[in-house]
């Protein structure tokens, strides 16, 4: 069975502090043991990202 954990990111609109931010939570979440699943844009400077690992 797999278990899923959704994370909402608010991004800055600035390209860089961007990026490290997705960065630092991609690195985050697979040091705990969770993969990257998927992503959608939620609107203007929003990102809900979803996770998942095996329970």
């Amino acid at each position: 069975m797999k278990e899923y954990q959704a994370v909402i990111v608010r991004l800055q609109e600035r390209s860089r502090e961007d990026e490290e931010t997705l960065t630092d939570l991609l690195n985050e979440r697979s040091r705990m043991g969770w993969d990257y699943h998927s992503s959608q844009q939620l609107g203007s400077g929003k990102v809900l990202m979803v996770f998942c690992r095996q329970a």
